[in-house]
Parts: C-alpha cells; structure tokens; sequence
C-alpha cells in the first residue's frame, strides 16, 4: 500500500475508525489517531472529541446491557462468574475510582461498565457523571500521547513523512498482537 494511499484512507475514514473502535476497546486506534493527527492527517481536537463519543457510547451501551439483560446473560455465560467476582469485589472498595478509570486498564473497558450495570447499585445519571469524566479524560490523554508520540518519532527519524506508513502499520500489528494475546489468556483463564 502507497503513503499517498494510505494517507487517503486515513483522511477519509479516520474519524469513522476512531469512533467504532474506541466504541468497542480504542486504545490502539486512538494512539493512531494522535499520530495521524501529528502527520496533518486528521486534527487533534476532533479526534479528541469523536474518541469521547465512541468510549461514552460504549461504556453507556455496556451498563444498559448489563442493567437490563446482565442477568440473563450472566446464566447463559458462567465462564463469566469467577472474573465478575473480582470485579465485584473491586467495586465494593473503590466503585467511584473504578467509575472513572477503568478505561485506563487493558481489558476491562467492557466488563466494568456491565457489571455496575448489572448490580443495580449506582444509577444511570450517577454512572454517566463519572463516566463522562473518565472519557474526557481518556480521550485527551490517549490522543495526546498519540500526537505526541509522532515528536519522538521526528527525534529520531528525520524524514518521518517516509515512514508513516510502516509507523502506523507497526503500531496497528502490535495492538492487534496486544489483543489477540489478551484474548488467549482470558479464553486459557476461563477454559
């Protein structure tokens, strides 16, 4: 694939990528995006915004799944049972931290908001505030390090614009390898 290729790709439906995948997980995606922002492909702040619109999404979608379907789900899925518990667990001594940050840790950026959900025990409105807060603050500071990950790049390769393809490419294969990884041990963990 050409750079002029790929720069059309990301100019195009970068925003659109940003939005489904930090809907989903995003942390790759949205270090791309700062870096793509970084290369004048995209613009910070609206990566910045679109990211905080897929990760509320999400996390909202998730907390309503598991508030009116968790249960239900939960019988029909009890490989789930012993990682829930130490969530529970968790959120019995920090549930407002965990509220904000849990986004912040790899892996339980779908399971966190699912599970407050399903207990019942913070209300939608509740949830919401804190996490709106954290995806703000998710967005701004993933993005950023994106973006600014592309100074460092300069720092050491001179004619950055030569290798962003390889860049992006590179950064891409690694979050996948990152999640296939993740996805093994849970798998491994509840088999």
């Amino acid at each position: 694939m050409s750079t002029s290729t790929l720069e059309y790709i990301i100019s195009t439906y970068g925003y659109w990528a940003i939005l489904i995948g930090t809907f989903l997980e995003g942390e790759t995606i949205l270090i791309i995006g700062g870096l793509s922002a970084h290369l004048g492909l995209l613009e910070l702040p609206y990566v910045v915004v679109v990211a905080f619109i897929g990760s509320l999404s999400g996390d909202q979608s998730y907390y309503l799944v598991g508030y009116f379907k968790g249960r239900e789900l939960l019988s029909k899925h009890h490989k789930w049972a012993k990682r829930l518990n130490r969530i529970y667990k968790l959120l019995e001594r920090y549930r407002d931290f965990i509220m904000l940050g849990f986004r912040f840790v790899y892996g339980t950026r779908i399971m966190i908001p699912f599970v407050i959900g399903m207990r019942k025990e913070v209300s939608m409105s509740r949830f919401l505030l804190f996490d709106a807060a954290g995806a703000a603050l998710w967005s701004v500071s993933v993005a950023a390090g994106g973006y600014f990950f592309g100074y460092a790049l300069e720092a050491f390769i001179k004619d950055v614009k030569r290798y962003e393809a390889h860049t992006v490419a590179a950064i891409a294969a690694i979050g996948i390898i990152v999640w296939v990884i993740h996805k093994y041990r849970d798998r491994k963990r509840a088999g």
